[in-house]
């Protein structure tokens, strides 16, 4: 598959070797982009405004000049002759992410990280003429109390949940800048939120991961050591809404090639599902027959989220095709190959 509209670009992707980024960058190749640039952490520290300034200088050389580390393995860029800084697309995906815990634990790295990382990156993209800029939220951004499904016009109409609000506050900053930026200078810059995503390649770390992935280590790991039971966090009354990586991908290359306007816009698959369902769900796959127990005593986060996903779908044409047992067992599946 091809797009004309990445066949003259040079797309950095922020957090390209990471869960989502590397699922977004293979369909960027499988979308005929010219070049593509991936600035590792190991390269450039996003939260440092130097490492930010020369990811953008190295993005401007020509692709005989730009060092090899930022491109994919393998990746063969095509030569942009007439390259100029408009023809520069940044997806910033790059994020500090983890689960109630990890948010918990660490509120002001979370904070800081995300916010620092992405305004930066953002005003010197505006610097340097970069003709369109991609910004990530989280439905982290959400207040607590929201109207189900969550709408994008309640987005400032409360508090986040706080044991994430600090890291979805740092994210929706983003949109403020992305519209402030876009009134002043004429930016293009756009705000997608996302919902919890999942699937092949996720982080499995119990320290960071989220809940489904957690989850499915969990049941297998009982199953190796023949626990007859497990924890879960919280009493598995809230609910969720996840979207498959590859149709989250998806989402996201529609909306840089077709939508340029103000308005934030959901990612979502518009199925919600309780815990306590997704447990037994994720129990049933793994083939784990034991006890699912509640520890009451941790927090169960947000009570409901589960998104309007009209906008999405009325502005760039994107629908969630995925069906969600279906992707778990291909997690599922990826997992258990990786822990043979």
């Amino acid at each position: 598959m091809s797009n004309k509209f990445w066949k003259d670009k040079r797309v950095i992707v922020t957090g390209g070797a990471g869960f989502l980024g590397s699922f977004l960058v293979e369909k960027l190749v499988q979308r005929g982009a010219a070049d593509i640039l991936i600035p590792r952490i190991e390269h450039y520290n996003l939260v440092d405004r130097q490492d930010i300034l020369r990811l953008l200088e190295e993005a401007l050389l020509s692709p005989e000049k730009c060092p090899s580390h930022l491109r994919p393995e393998g990746f063969q860029p095509v030569s942009l002759p007439n390259f100029k800084s408009s023809d520069l697309v940044i997806i910033h995906l790059a994020a500090r992410v983890g689960g109630i815990g990890a948010n918990r634990e660490h509120p002001a790295e979370f904070f800081y990280d995300n916010l620092m990382m992405g305004v930066e990156l953002m005003h010197q993209a505006w610097q340097v003429g970069v003709g369109k800029f991609i910004a990530l939220g989280t439905v982290c951004a959400y207040p607590k109390i929201t109207p189900v499904p969550f709408q994008e016009d309640d987005l400032w109409n409360g508090y986040p949940e706080e044991t994430n609000a600090p890291y979805g506050l740092a994210k929706k900053m983003l949109l403020v800048q992305a519209q402030a930026y876009r009134q002043q200078y004429g930016f293009n810059a756009i705000f997608l939120l996302p919902v919890n995503l999942y699937g092949p390649r996720d982080n499995f770390n119990p320290n960071s991961s989220h809940v489904i992935p957690a989850l499915i280590r969990k049941c297998l790991e009982a199953q190796e050591l023949g626990n007859k039971e497990i924890i879960v966090w919280g009493d598995g009354s809230p609910t969720r809404e996840f979207l498959y990586v590859e149709d989250a991908t998806e989402g996201i290359l529609l909306a840089s090639e077709k939508y340029n306007g103000p308005d934030p816009v959901n990612l979502g698959s518009g199925m919600e599902i309780s815990i306590k369902d997704l447990a037994e769900m994720i129990a049933r796959l793994t083939g784990f027959t034991g006890k699912l127990v509640w520890d009451t005593s941790k927090p169960n986060g947000q009570p409901r989220r589960g998104l309007n996903v009209k906008r999405a779908e009325e502005l760039f044409g994107f629908r969630a095709g995925t069906v969600f047992e279906e992707g778990l067992r291909r997690t599922i599946n990826w997992y258990k190959e990786q822990h043979k």
